[in-house]
């Protein structure tokens, strides 16, 4: 059950009307790394977990993601304005000049429709929660390539606060992932000698190179080195 609460999980608020970058906003609406992508993402992926503190955790992440969402519409709302203005929104996506009335739409940056095949899907925790962390990662990404063509102050705040939401997201999902080593496709990781390979396929040099590869883990061997999902 999901309740709405009629206030923004955060604040946002817009210097002035921007059509323009309204519609660079879009992609994070209704784009492959966008948050209603992470939102039915992670909703999807939990049906299945039995763990309960990571089907918890799936769930509350999703239901986050859906807040983002709703921020993100209502920035694009208020950087949209009162005037129809096609003539002046020269990038990407003007549909809110000439179909929806101004109202946020479930397209990308480049009026692309919203598609459920954005959406990983696997059943399995590993696979899942990697890419869970990949995909918060590429939307920070995509956040702060949109933070460095704006100087809005309110706009800017509001992707600053996302974008940490997003770090701390991927935290969390990296904790989860450290949590499962011997569960699932993780299961017997790197059993025969053909898994610890390494073929040498480019010439002149062999500049990358480890003599005893290891199961992935997020788990930071060095407690003095800093994780570095935890810098910004």
């Amino acid at each position: 059950m999901f309740k709405h609460e009629k206030q923004l999980l955060h604040e946002v608020r817009v210097d002035a009307p921007n059509p323009n970058y309204a519609a660079m906003l879009q992609e994070q609406l209704g784009g492959p790394q966008g948050e209603l992508k992470a939102a039915m993402q992670y909703l999807s992926q939990s049906l299945r977990i039995k763990d309960a503190a990571i089907k918890d955790l799936f769930l509350d992440i999703a239901a986050e993601e859906l807040s983002h969402m709703e921020m993100i519409a209502t920035t694009i709302n208020l950087l949209n304005g009162h005037n129809l203005d096609a003539q002046n929104t020269t990038v990407g996506n003007i549909q809110a000049q000439v179909l929806t009335g101004l109202s946020p739409v479930l397209t990308n940056a480049s009026g692309q429709y919203w598609t459920a095949a954005y959406v990983n899907v696997t059943g399995d925790l590993a696979a899942d929660l990697l890419s869970n962390i990949a995909a918060e990662q590429r939307a920070k990404v995509v956040y702060e390539y949109l933070y460095r063509q704006i100087n809005d102050k309110g706009v800017r705040e509001t992707i600053d606060f996302l974008l940490n939401r997003e770090e701390a997201h991927n935290t969390m999902f990296r904790e989860a992932f450290n949590r499962i080593q011997d569960s699932g496709s993780q299961k017997d990781w790197g059993v025969t000698q053909d898994s610890k390979l390494y073929f040498d396929l480019s010439t002149p040099g062999k500049f990358f190179d480890v003599s005893n590869p290891q199961p992935p883990s997020f788990k930071n061997p060095d407690p003095n080195v800093q994780d570095s999902s935890q810098q910004h």
